[in-house]
């Protein structure tokens, strides 16, 4: 990606914070999108649940500056107090703290709503569904509580899989950004591939080649992390049940096997899947001896905790809590490390997707939000239209190739 000339990072608005003000010096393209399409953002109320770090301030202050009122919270554990300073001195409302456990997080969405939001963007699911709830509840339109309500965006599988899955689907569209070919393939493989992988190596110091790591799943961002391994070094194992998926594990050069088969090998443990228990009893009973295991997927819940809980005789701690190496030590005598609780290890020990990657992740995200206010689309959980995910997929192209 072309850097910006100093007359075009001149142009650009400033929070005062360096790792905004740099971010957005890489982010031509959600800032043409923004600026395009700032008539149908203007006067807009957002109500925004989004890992709180410097390219979600740079998107903060570009809504900002098209004339939106943005009230947003972050993820538990990966919030950078820093940016969410920043932000606030700005004049920009913000609920949360990195500190902030599960309960804060839920507390912290209802105020979020409180601003009465036209549209929503959402990370996991959470703002949709209460928002949801809060919509179904009656009132004309269906739109009980929020009443302006006009409908939101979804950045992740995860998320996506939640609202699909809601008994009362939202009466409101809620495009899901991952949806996208165009995201699946920069920000998913590319992107996260790197963060994670860089994450990994911050908060363990661990050497990879010629480690043994397995990943368990292989969408997107599964294979990108596995990719990411193999070019430095690791040997790689990919679980992962859906044939297509796996096919393309194997033609990558990648391990590809039964998990139960791929635990005892397992130095290091990379979790993808993005659904809740994959790493139960049995799977934690074949883990080899001393593995270490991180998080790739939204939500930490990949590991039955209480089947872990249940198999710890010990367990030592090493960094803060948003950070910490937890070790645990089995009643078999193995230990088992997991990082940061197995949440995302991309932002608790790193800077999360690199900066280009989320300007194509972000610029999808705004423009979406500018299809949902100008377009008639139905209510429920679908992709960004084809044209819309073509024409940007152009556009990123023209810069990268610029």
């Amino acid at each position: 990606m072309h850097s910006p000339s100093p007359a075009s990072a001149r142009a650009l608005p400033s929070l005062g914070h360096d790792g905004t003000d740099w971010a957005l010096r890489y982010m031509p393209l959600l800032t043409s999108t923004v600026r395009r399409h700032a008539s149908a953002l203007a006067g807009k109320r957002i109500a925004m649940c989004l890992h709180i770090e410097p390219k979600t301030a740079a998107l903060v202050a570009l809504l900002t500056e098209a004339g939106a009122e943005v009230t947003l919270t972050g993820s538990p554990g990966t919030t950078q107090d820093d940016t969410a300073d920043a932000l606030r001195a700005a004049g920009v409302t913000v609920h949360g703290r990195r500190r902030d456990g599960l309960d804060d997080h839920h507390r912290n969405i209802q105020r979020v709503l409180a601003c009465d939001p036209h549209l929503l963007l959402d990370n996991g699911g959470d703002l949709t569904v209460a928002a949801t709830a809060t919509a179904s509840g009656g009132g004309s339109g269906g739109r009980g509580g929020l009443p302006q309500l006009i409908g939101g965006t979804e950045e992740t599988t995860t998320g996506g899989l939640r609202i699909r899955a809601l008994g009362t689907p939202p009466p409101f569209p809620v495009v899901v950004i991952n949806d996208s070919r165009l995201k699946l393939l920069v920000e998913n493989e590319y992107g996260v591939g790197q963060s994670i992988v860089q994450g990994f190596m911050n908060a363990t110091n661990l050497m990879l080649p010629g480690v043994r790591a397995t990943v368990v799943g292989a969408g997107p961002c599964g294979i990108g992390v596995a990719d990411t391994l193999a070019r430095l070094g690791a040997r790689v194992g990919v679980a992962e049940p859906d044939p297509y998926r796996a096919l393309e594990a194997v033609m990558r050069g990648h391990e590809v096997g039964e998990l139960a088969g791929l635990l005892p090998r397992t130095q290091l443990l990379f979790l993808a899947t993005g659904r809740p228990g994959v790493i139960g009893g049995q799977e934690l009973d074949a883990l080899a001896d001393g593995a270490v295991v991180a998080g790739v997927g939204h939500m930490p819940w990949e590991i039955d905790e209480e089947a872990l809980a249940a198999r710890s005789v010990a367990v030592t701690r090493f960094g803060s809590v948003q950070d910490e190496r937890a070790v645990h030590r089995l009643r078999d005598g193995r230990e088992i490390t997991v990082l940061a609780g197995s949440r995302m290890i991309n932002l608790t020990a790193a800077k999360g997707n690199p900066i280009q990657a989320m300007d194509l992740g972000l610029t999808l995200q705004a423009r979406s939000l500018a299809a949902v206010a100008t377009l008639p689309l139905e209510a429920g959980a679908q992709p960004l239209p084809a044209e819309v995910d073509r024409e940007i997929a152009s556009d990123f192209l023209a810069h990268l190739t610029a």
